[in-house]
């Protein structure tokens, strides 16, 4: 185990906290796993929990191979991705699946294993590695609104485009993470003005014409954000507000300190009750306490990016952990922010918590990223370590040789005062000066 912890690179507090998550999820995910074997009659419990270990193990070991790679590498991956991301997005559109009753195109099936995942998220990653590349590459440069359009909008917008009309929450969570990346960046404001005035022109575009056709596939889920909003906005008692009433009563129920592990009984009742709506179960089984527990938690890994970010060697790692990092922490709390009904449904999971592969092993590979880059900063700072005791060693070697060599220097002087006392006649006699071991037996003393 030990050998195992040595060869872990990077930030131990990102690490300490993405692995308390993760060790945390376990227990509503099995608690809450009953509404899908009980209710829906999908699977068993144990069945349930297998495979969230499953998809943990698989997060962490992307974590662990992803975090060995030296961050530089992926500007070149981000460039080769996105023809492909692109690629895999407009597929999903055309071909998607809808899985657990999402009404949305928004999953596809993997051939031969039978594993379902959401291109969304893994085309978020490259996005936001595209993202920092670019600005990296601008730092120091003269750029316009033209060349920067062409080359860093063309392809964000083309991503958020193809997602747009199967999922708008994620749509919207990307364009606002990529303006902050930007802003980070030091990406002209009129510029970003300028480009979020565009984007905004174009949802209303998009809703516009979805109103002109509104029997068309691909506008289809137009009509299911438009009832969320107004459902958030009104007073009025819906159907459509069976989720957050239940998970409202969930968070009623766990008062302070909770009813205890296992003991939730809005579960039976709330569907994605191991997902979406996972918060509402940790706060009724462990109270205020245990929500007021994982939000600090995601407050101190967001510490533990700034932190880290503020530290990175290059403007491109910099990059690299405010715009995969800040992401996670955001999600989390806009999913902690529908489960109160202080946002409209989203449909975002909590990170590292929530069951679904997917939403475990994209979070996993985005930490492994940022791990990479604190690494970076580990090796930097043990060179210059390193260096500093080869300084080190290397004065008290100089210093060593200084000394016997101002030693040589006395001794000669001395030889040398001592010729001219024998020239100049001061002590002419040949007998030997110095004590005889044999005075005593000659007497000569």
């Amino acid at each position: 185990m030990k050998e195992l912890i040595g060869k872990l690179k990077g930030d131990r507090g990102i690490w300490a906290f993405v692995a308390l998550l993760s060790l945390f999820s376990f227990m509503p995910v099995f608690s809450a796993s009953t509404n899908l074997v009980y209710v829906v009659g999908n699977g068993s419990i144990i069945g349930h929990l297998i495979k969230h270990l499953v998809h943990v193990f698989i997060g962490f070991c992307f974590i662990y191979f992803v975090h060995r790679t030296p961050y530089h590498y992926f500007k070149a991956f981000s460039w080769w991705l996105m023809p492909l991301v692109l690629v895999l997005l407009a597929f999903t559109m055309l071909q998607g699946n809808t899985i657990g009753g999402a009404n949305a195109s928004r999953w596809l099936q993997i051939p031969f294993i039978g594993v379902s995942f959401q291109p969304s998220a893994f085309a978020f990653i490259v996005m936001m590695v595209y993202v920092a590349r670019y600005l990296s590459k601008i730092e120091e440069k003269e750029y316009t609104f033209k060349s920067s359009f062409f080359e860093l909008w063309m392809p964000v917008f083309g991503i958020i485009g193809l997602i747009l009309p199967a999922n708008f929450s994620t749509a919207a969570l990307m364009f606002s993470m990529v303006c902050m990346l930007v802003f980070v960046g030091k990406y002209r404001l009129q510029y970003l003005f300028t480009i979020i005035g565009m984007g905004v022109a174009g949802l209303l575009l998009f809703v516009l014409i979805a109103k002109a056709f509104p029997d068309n596939k691909l506008t289809s889920r137009v009509n299911t954000w438009m009832s969320r909003i107004e459902r958030f906005s009104s007073d009025e008692e819906n159907e459509d507000d069976y989720q957050i009433e239940k998970a409202k009563i969930a968070i009623a129920s766990g008062k302070i300190y909770g009813l205890g592990p296992g003991k939730s009984v809005q579960k039976n009742f709330l569907p994605q009750s191991s997902s979406d709506f996972i918060f509402a179960i940790i706060v009724e089984e462990y109270g205020l306490l245990g929500g007021f527990a994982i939000m600090g938690l995601y407050l101190l890994l967001f510490i533990r990016f700034l932190i880290t970010a503020h530290k990175a060697p290059t403007m491109f790692g910099k990059l690299l952990i405010v715009g995969l990092g800040f992401p996670i922490v955001f999600q989390a709390f806009t999913n902690m922010g529908v489960a109160v009904e202080l946002l409209p449904t989203t449909g975002q999971t909590l990170p590292l918590i929530s069951s679904g592969g997917t939403s475990i092993w994209m979070t996993c590979i985005a930490v492994g990223i940022i791990l990479s880059v604190t690494k970076k900063e580990e090796e930097i700072a043990q060179i210059e370590a390193e260096a500093k005791l080869r300084d080190e060693a290397l004065q008290r070697i100089i210093d060593r040789e200084v000394a016997f060599e101002a030693e040589k220097e006395n001794e000669i002087d001395e030889i040398i005062e001592r010729a001219k006392k024998t020239e100049s006649g001061e002590n002419y006699s040949i007998e030997d000066q110095t004590d005889n071991p044999m005075n005593a037996v000659l007497n000569k003393k």
